[in-house]
């Protein structure tokens, strides 16, 4: 759906509202190619169209809320969603009054469209089966446009709309022996995909080698971004949520109270300039361009919603309670240099599995399973067997970290729950003086 057929829609419904009522629609729709892959063959393919809308109806402290899909044909759409506005109509005296309920009276419109050109998604699979032969190579491709809209009674119009592309893949050697690897972005550069099968190789010609089997300890590591976004992934969740710290059920308490702290060179930001996320929220705010959650190591703001800041006399600053754009400040270490800076150790490529082992202290607890290897010397020896990792936020991007790679990775999320996900983090990796294994 096009923005001036998705307010057409939404100034044909709120002119059919009577006394206070307030109405807000929302749009969340998508034009997206999919491929999948297995044994580095294209065993599926396909094209996704599709919108959806929200209605959200407004009556004093009540609100009623439904959603339906739209077909592209507007009358047709309009009968669809005039009903589910009078089915909305009736609900709504039965609903009771909602004290957290929070929307912007303020009448703003915008619109936003990033991402450049994608190529076919047939290029790239046949750049990518040609590069990968040879490979058990297993993954997804999913690229196009994904559309984001919202409009009131009270005069909101806002537009979102970003092209993007997604390849997640992994390349198995044998039984659970496998690296996994990723490729997202706004502009899609080949080389880059070449380079990353070419790393994809030589780490699979180590971890051919016998496996080395190493003591549960402390040991020396340097964590790839995608390890260090499965520990921020499990963290953002009550880690950086203004209700969350209020309630004191927060992972980044100890924090919060100065009692423990972070390295100096720690810079934690929610990136909303970003662009690949919608720069408004449902109920009609602005967010603004950054929040800075971690400032040189020690706590600055936290993320707000409508409803907290309602309930908490904040202002709000974000659509969720959770880092939709995360990024992690870049340090001075070159990636080239990392393996020379490790010397000897462990080389992290990806963390699973992960859960609080210790909540109060920041633990947590996961598994290292793929792309995990012995270091000597500042070479890759052998693969390591799956360990089990319990260690603490507060050491490893604490006293123990000793670097922040200078380059950072843009990792998108895979999730295709209720459509295509536009959640990112953009990482460096990590190198830190130790990381406990448990088993």
């Amino acid at each position: 759906m096009s923005p001036d057929a998705f307010f057409a829609l939404t100034e044909a419904l709120c002119a059919g509202l009577s006394g206070t009522e307030i109405l807000f629609c929302q749009l969340g729709g998508e034009s997206s190619d999919f491929a999948r892959l297995s044994q580095n063959r294209i065993r599926q393919a396909g094209h996704l169209q599709s919108a959806t809308l929200g209605l959200s109806l407004l009556n004093g402290h009540r609100q009623a809320e439904a959603f339906c899909d739209l077909g592209g044909v507007p009358e047709q759409d309009l009968r669809t969603a005039t009903g589910l506005l009078e089915r909305l109509r009736e609900r709504i005296p039965f609903v009771p009054e909602d004290p957290y309920l929070n929307y912007s009276m303020q009448a703003r419109e915008s619109l936003e469209q990033v991402g450049e050109g994608l190529p076919p998604a047939e290029a790239v699979m046949d750049l990518l089966v040609a590069e990968a032969d040879g490979l058990d190579l297993v993954g997804i491709w999913a690229s196009g446009s994904v559309c984001a809209g919202l409009g009131s009674s009270v005069g909101h119009r806002f537009w979102h709309e970003s092209r993007s592309f997604n390849l997640d893949w992994s390349s198995y050697l044998q039984t659970d022996k496998a690296l996994k690897c990723g490729y997202g972005g706004f502009r899609w550069e080949p080389d880059v995909l070449r380079a990353k099968v070419g790393d994809l190789r030589r780490g699979l010609e180590v971890m051919a080698r016998p496996a080395r089997v190493i003591q549960p300890g402390r040991y020396r590591a340097y964590l790839a971004p995608a390890a260090l976004q499965e520990l921020l992934a499990l963290l953002a969740w009550g880690g950086f949520g203004l209700k969350d710290h209020r309630t004191h059920q927060s992972p980044l308490l100890k924090l919060v109270r100065a009692e423990r702290g972070l390295a100096a060179g720690v810079n934690i930001q929610e990136e909303h300039v970003r662009g690949l996320m919608p720069r408004f929220t449902a109920e009609g705010f602005l967010k603004p361009d950054r929040v800075t959650l971690i400032e040189d190591g020690a706590f600055r703001d936290c993320l707000v919603d409508a409803r907290t800041a309602r309930e908490y006399g904040a202002e709000v600053n974000a659509a969720a309670d959770v880092p939709e754009s995360i990024a992690v400040g870049a340090g001075d270490l070159a990636m080239p240099d990392v393996l020379a800076r490790l010397d000897t150790g462990l080389s992290i490529g990806n963390l699973w599995y992960c859960n609080w082992s210790d909540m109060n202290d920041c633990r947590m607890t996961g598994m290292t399973r793929f792309g995990t290897f012995w270091v000597e010397g500042g070479e890759l020896v052998a693969p390591v067997e799956v360990m089990r990792f319990d260690d603490s936020l507060y050491h490893l991007l604490g006293e123990r970290l000793e670097a922040l790679t200078r380059e950072r990775e843009l990792i998108l999320s895979p999730e295709t729950y209720e459509g295509r996900s536009n959640a990112s983090a953009l990482l460096p990796g990590l190198l830190v003086s130790g990381i406990d294994l448990a088993l």
